[in-house]
């Protein structure tokens, strides 16, 4: 973070100075922080109300840890009855945005910036990862951590950044109307990625259209000259086209050699196929002409789109398409839970995808599945997509019908919220114990510990909130159910809210 004094902060908040921060408004800080744990010396803690804690209740420890300056909603007292230096505001978490967006414009005035916003139901993390490993070989590049995407993640990436960065990276999730509007008047993109429109929140936004309406936002707020990446094999995405300032710039991506637009306005992936270990690999096309082999560590032929979505920013950054290539091939996943692959000493594969879910990315979790385990015997650990409204038994139904038809050799479905999904695979011709229901992890696992053997594959993905994480975590290590034996970015956290709208992985 570039270095602001508790004055400064104050300006552009439009803030109170109280306590020792009235006295001492030259104080510097160096870094920003909503988690009491991760303030240092020189930091500000933002003390934003969260769902199961309140920020303000961290003000002490954070100090404890070095930070000389907060940011409130109310004072809080220290221990000898004074009150904390800070930077009194009515809404914390608008205030971090304010905050952020005066830092972006700081470095624009400093030295060239290009700041690239993506969006989209499935694959932001995905995508940001794959790009952000393109852009480091470059310059100095800031991304997200995780899945930082939403009201309080985006200021924090922004928080991230200084003076030398010369890439910034923002993954953009809404839960509405309005709220990539919001974000990306944030950071004001040069270069807008959309990926693709799901039926995942579509209870939330009532219905697919207005989900659709919320990504395009995105291409609406470009400044002249910037450029939307859209993907020409979604429909809806494709049409965001027509949303585009006149002075701003349209650049595809598609792996069917069918799609409508002109060779000069798309990459393209030429012979898409997967390798024996379900690694994407293909030719990459760029607009002009050149063409260079991609041969990615990801898991999964629906990440051909991530991958084209990656090179196709970066190339509207910049950068030459033969080091856009080599810096696709061979990058993993960076991110955890998004098809991790552990396999066990005793034979056993697991994948472990269960870090967010919709109808689109169970359906290609379970293809990819299917693909793998030709030979072998396969099991699908699913749990509930959440946030469907009134399509949500009719989509877990479908789910399960799905399951059967790919021959996956065993289901257990884990949560009532996914019920529909068994009773789908019963309908769909499952017979005896293929199909399994339980009601908890606990449940599932000692089917699975009591049941796979050496050569078994096994897959597990849900929704953020149905938490199989974890369960695909102590399978994949062999380990009995207790968080003592998960490593500790798995373990769960107690001392301090996480950021709003983060962990659940928002559209």
């Amino acid at each position: 973070m570039i270095e602001l004094s508790a004055a400064d902060i104050a300006v552009i908040t439009g803030g109170e100075l109280i306590g020792g921060a009235a006295q001492a408004p030259n104080t510097i800080v160096n870094s920003a922080t909503t988690d009491s744990r991760e303030a240092s010396p020189g930091s500000l803690f933002i003390a934003k109300p969260g769902e199961a804690s309140d920020g303000h209740l961290f003000v002490e420890a954070a100090f404890a840890r070095g930070a000389v300056l907060a940011l409130v909603e109310r004072p809080v007292q220290d221990p000898s009855g004074g009150v904390y230096p800070a930077i009194l505001v009515p809404d914390a978490v608008l205030a971090m945005g304010v905050l952020a967006g005066d830092i972006v414009r700081r470095l624009r005035a400093d030295a060239p910036l290009t700041v690239i916003g993506i969006t989209g139901s499935a694959g932001k993390t995905t995508t940001k990862d794959l790009l952000a490993g393109i852009l480091r070989a470059e310059g100095e590049t800031v991304a997200p951590m995780g899945s930082y995407n939403g009201e309080v993640g985006v200021p924090l990436t922004i928080f991230g950044a200084g003076y030398g960065t010369r890439y910034l990276v923002v993954e953009m999730g809404a839960t509405g109307i309005g709220h990539i509007q919001y974000l990306a008047s944030m950071v004001k993109p040069d270069i807008g990625v959309v990926l693709g429109v799901g039926s995942a929140h579509a209870g939330e936004f009532g219905g697919v259209e207005n989900i659709a309406k919320a990504k395009g936002e995105l291409v609406e707020a470009l400044a002249p000259g910037g450029t939307a990446v859209l993907n020409a094999d979604d429909i809806r995405v494709s049409a965001m086209a027509a949303r585009a300032g006149s002075d701003v710039g349209v650049l595809y991506f598609t792996s069917s050699p069918e799609a409508a637009h002109g060779a000069k306005s798309a990459l393209r992936a030429v012979d898409a196929r997967t390798d024996a270990l379900g690694r994407p690999v293909f030719t990459l096309r760029f607009p002009d002409g050149s063409e260079h082999p991609v041969e990615s560590g990801l898991i999964g032929a629906h990440h051909t789109a991530n991958l084209l979505a990656a090179a196709a920013a970066a190339f509207a950054a910049g950068i030459p398409g033969d080091r856009i290539a080599a810096g696709l091939s061979g990058q993993k996943a960076a991110s955890r839970w998004r098809m991790e692959r552990t396999d066990r000493a005793d034979g056993v594969t697991v994948i472990n995808d269960a870090y967010n879910a919709n109808p689109e990315s169970m359906r290609a979790a379970l293809r990819t599945l299917a693909e793998l385990g030709q030979g072998r015997r396969t099991w699908a650990v699913l749990g509930e997509m959440l946030e469907l409204g009134d399509s949500a038994v009719t989509e877990h139904d479908a789910v399960g019908r799905y399951v059967v038809r790919l021959n996956i050799s065993q289901l257990i479905v884990v949560g009532t919220g996914a019920r529909a999904m068994h009773t789908g695979a019963v309908m769909e011709g499952s017979w005896g114990d293929e199909s399994i229901f339980v009601e908890t992890a606990e449940d599932a696992e000692r089917i699975l510990n009591a049941s796979l053997e050496p050569g078994d594959l096994v897959l597990f993905k849900s929704s953020n909130g149905a938490a199989l994480r974890y369960l695909g975590d102590r399978i994949a290590l062999n380990a009995p159910s207790s968080t003592s034996a998960l490593p500790p970015e798995s373990r769960p956290q107690h001392t301090s809210p996480e950021p709003a709208g983060e962990a659940g992985g928002v559209q």
